[in-house]
């Protein structure tokens, strides 16, 4: 593992820890001027600068409970306020899998360990960035709603409001999937955080934030869009991304017997369908693949996830066989597909699912 990050850290394109930089600038602002200027980014900037003079700016663009979560690390020395950001959040990752795993013993370690070995999720915690976070979120919410715990699932869900781009066909794909309560809890969480942001922010500090959405997108963060692999534009790409939802939540819908895949599937349709994403939101796809593994048993389910793991280690990443990032998208789009025609044969589906429950 310590290897992995370190031969990430040598092949980066980005100055370590610099999406936590940005979230951190942020949080200061917001502790020594107001809240409501979190989105100004001349302070943003000038706060990065004074946090590490050598490291590059840019500008805060996360939505405000980014900066709030890493508010109490303001009191920290940077370099140790990373540290510890880096080891909560990848901790938090990893109990996740390992809690919420139906395998029992060393198995449930060594899945976890796999579904954490591909470069994004090393490079997300090079960058600091809170993707590993909303991967947490659904895992969290596959197991408390596997269990019944509905509330819990709900709650779980609000750590995709961190980041809401990458995964916000989730909680639709629960509701189509019929559980409304945990769709009810999630959305009941999202009021309450934008309640709280107006508060703290005011009207004018949410209006740079809608202001901030607006603009135009840094570069490339198309590469892991319709765009970025296929080629496509405009209205074709709109009408795919149309059609990808109506997959999505019709595969939730009649994988409903599992909130797990219907978790899954709604993650895979998110990152097939949002405009903007970066490598390190492909922690979100690590979590999907990782419930179908729960989920199915059959090997001809696990053999290519697994053979998609060992392809996306680090180690395979820095040789000549690493694959182009916009290839990953084929794998997203795969994987929905499989699921997709899964849920029309749900039979032979169904019974695998019930023989893994009684293994569990």
């Amino acid at each position: 593992m310590l290897i992995a990050l370190v031969l990430d850290a040598v092949n980066r394109y980005e100055p370590i820890g610099i999406d936590f930089h940005t979230y951190l600038a942020a949080a200061v602002v917001g502790v020594q001027h107001g809240w409501s200027h979190i989105y100004d980014q001349d302070l943003v900037a000038a706060a990065q600068k004074q946090l590490v003079p050598a490291q590059i700016a840019q500008p805060f663009l996360s939505p405000p409970t980014d900066a709030w979560l890493t508010a109490p690390l303001t009191a920290l020395p940077y370099w140790v306020a990373y540290w510890v950001w880096v080891a909560v959040n990848l901790s938090a990752f990893v109990a996740a899998l390992v809690w919420a795993s139906r395998s029992r013993g060393l198995e449930r370690w060594v899945i976890a360990a796999a579904a954490i070995a591909p470069w994004w999720v090393l490079h997300a915690t090079n960058l600091g960035q809170v993707a590993p976070l909303v991967a947490t979120g659904a895992v969290l919410a596959t197991r408390f709603a596997r269990d019944g715990n509905d509330i819990a699932a709900g709650l779980a869900l609000s750590l995709l409001y961190l980041k809401p781009n990458t995964a916000f066909l989730v909680p639709l794909a629960l509701l189509a999937a019929g559980r409304y309560r945990i769709f009810a809890v999630w959305a009941a969480a999202g009021l309450l955080i934008a309640a709280l942001a107006l508060v703290s922010m005011g009207a004018d500090g949410a209006a740079a934030y809608v202001r901030q959405l607006s603009g135009s997108l840094p570069e490339g963060a198309n590469n892991l869009t319709l765009e970025g692999a296929f080629g496509v534009g405009g209205i074709v790409a709109t009408a795919l991304r149309g059609v990808i939802a109506a997959i999505t939540l019709a595969t939730a819908f009649r994988l409903r017997d599992s909130p797990g895949l219907a978790i899954a599937a709604g993650a895979l349709g998110s990152l097939l369908t949002v405009p903007y994403l970066h490598g390190s939101d492909l922690c979100l796809f690590s979590a999907a693949a990782w419930i179908v593994w729960d989920e199915r048993i059959a090997w001809s389910w696990r053999l290519p996830l697994a053979a998609s793991w060992v392809v996306a280690t680090p180690y395979v990443n820095s040789t000549s066989l690493a694959l182009r990032l916009n290839r990953w998208t084929l794998f997203e789009a795969a994987l929905l597909i499989a699921l997709a025609v899964s849920a029309l044969w749900p039979r032979h589906e169904r019974a695998t699912a019930l023989v893994s429950a009684s293994e569990s």
